[in-house]
């Protein structure tokens, strides 16, 4: 086969998923330069929520069911690998304080039952099996809302005793702090200590309904004076986040406000996609929640919706590249027939993964907690790339070509303490999902690879 040929034949054949996603042909236009002595910030992880029920629907079901949901969410060889579970607070009947003990100094009459599977809505179960069966060690418990007897409903559930916020029935705020310490206690006692936790959920827009209450800036920084000091006494090693803003347009108010007294800052991506940073003097960020807007259902790759998987594939690459994100949540991993903005879909026993979980999986599985991006680099605007270093000491390098046209490309990784190895690119498209490439050798820190059009591929370059 003549030279021309060869290349026609094997650019095809990535392009259909079904062959070597590499040539070596010398004459590749673009070229991607990888430099390990150019850092950026730690990952710590990604992430998912299985609140309002959902960790119990996982817990309800048996056998190879339950085995496969667990895989798919943490399994980091054959699932997506997801290393921080976001779980919520309840508040209501489910929540560790049921019962308004009367007045803000009355001692509250909590309630625990871990050897119930059940327990925050089956959240605790899941956090259990994510850590003793996957390793998973990070766990950012939120409550959304406090309890509604230490709200005024009439001022958009404010919580009684900030600026602006007066009940008949006192300052609720020690006690507010209290019941997060305690549930936090709570976990700990069962084995799975919260690594962050918060207090509010999306609280500039709040209407004092659904799973948030209205918190200003100035009231978020005066609540935290009074946290603060309760989680240091506790002996927890848990730290405060701030604080679950509706998008990133909202975040820098409460960075401002807080003035470090957060030991991470949280925002989700409804109103304001993490497409550029926000300073918050060194201290971490996650895009703590994000997903489909309304209820849709698209397994879609590639169909323009804002729920197909190239759409997310962009997201988290923006995320990563361009706010520096140290985390990225995805709300729901799995959930039932009423949540078809979830990764997975659930119905019965039957678990139905769209193609917005491999746009999640070809980045979670691959790049671990504790890694630390570097320079990465494209001499073509259509391929997307970045990279990061393991603890491990394997180089992952992340490609996603928004051309339909396939894009060869030789890629050079400098300072990152591998020049001689093993590439193993893995190809997330309309055909494949997280589908392993055949290996190619690294060589004097160097080798080329084809990524076909639309595509992502994740190389995991190993020694």
């Amino acid at each position: 086969m003549s030279r021309p040929t060869r290349r026609i034949a094997l650019v095809a054949a990535a392009i259909a998923g079904l062959g070597p996603l590499c040539a070596i042909p010398a004459d590749a236009a673009t070229t991607v330069s990888v430099n390990g002595a150019t850092t950026y910030q730690r990952i710590d992880g990604f992430g998912i929520s299985e609140s309002f029920g959902m960790a119990n629907a996982i817990r309800g079901l048996t056998g190879a069911a339950q085995k496969q949901a667990l895989d798919m969410l943490f399994s980091p060889t054959s699932g997506a690998g997801f290393t921080i579970i976001r779980n919520d607070i309840p508040s209501g009947s489910a929540s560790i304080e049921p019962r308004s003990p009367g007045s803000p100094s009355a001692p509250p009459q909590y309630v625990w039952n871990p050897s119930n599977g059940g327990t925050e809505e089956g959240q605790l179960w899941l956090a259990q099996q994510a850590k003793n069966g996957y390793g998973v060690t990070n766990f950012y418990n939120n409550a959304w809302e406090p309890p509604s007897f230490m709200t005024n409903s009439a001022q958009r559930g404010g919580l009684c005793g900030v600026p602006g916020v007066s009940c008949s029935s006192g300052d609720w705020r020690q006690a507010y702090a209290n019941y997060l310490v305690q549930d936090a206690k709570f976990w700990a006692s069962a084995g799975v200590t919260p690594s962050t936790l918060g207090f509010v959920n999306e609280p500039a827009t709040s209407t004092g309904g659904f799973g948030s209450m209205l918190f200003t800036p100035t009231q978020a920084a005066n609540f935290l004076s009074v946290l603060g000091p309760t989680l240091r006494s506790s002996g927890l090693s848990t730290k405060i986040t701030c604080c679950d803003t509706l998008g990133f347009n909202q975040l820098p108010s409460y960075v401002s406000a807080v003035q470090g007294n957060a030991g991470v800052y949280t925002s989700h991506g409804y109103s304001g996609a993490p497409t550029t940073p926000v300073n918050t003097s060194g201290q971490p960020v996650w895009q703590s929640e994000w997903s489909v807007n309304g209820n849709q259902w698209d397994g879609a790759w590639d169909d323009g919706n804002q729920a197909d998987g190239f759409t997310w594939a962009q997201h988290v690459q923006a995320g990563l590249t361009g706010a520096n994100l140290n985390a990225f949540f995805y709300f729901w991993g799995i959930s039932t027939t009423s949540h078809d903005s979830s990764l997975i879909g659930l119905r019965g026993s039957t678990l139905t993964p769209a193609k917005r979980y491999y746009s999640l999986a070809n980045y979670s599985r691959f790049i671990r907690p504790g890694a630390t991006r570097i320079s990465a680099s494209s001499t073509t605007g259509g391929l997307q790339v970045s990279a990061y270093k393991n603890p491990d000491g394997s180089i992952i390098v992340v490609a996603l070509n928004s051309g339909t046209s396939s894009t060869s490309a030789a890629y050079t990784t400098a300072n990152t303490g591998l020049s001689s190895g093993t590439v193993t690119p893995y190809l997330t498209n309309g055909s494949s999902n997280i589908a392993a490439q055949a290996s190619i050798p690294l060589t004097n820190g160097a080798f080329t690879a084809t990524v076909p059009g639309r595509s992502l591929v994740t190389f995991r370059i190993t020694r």
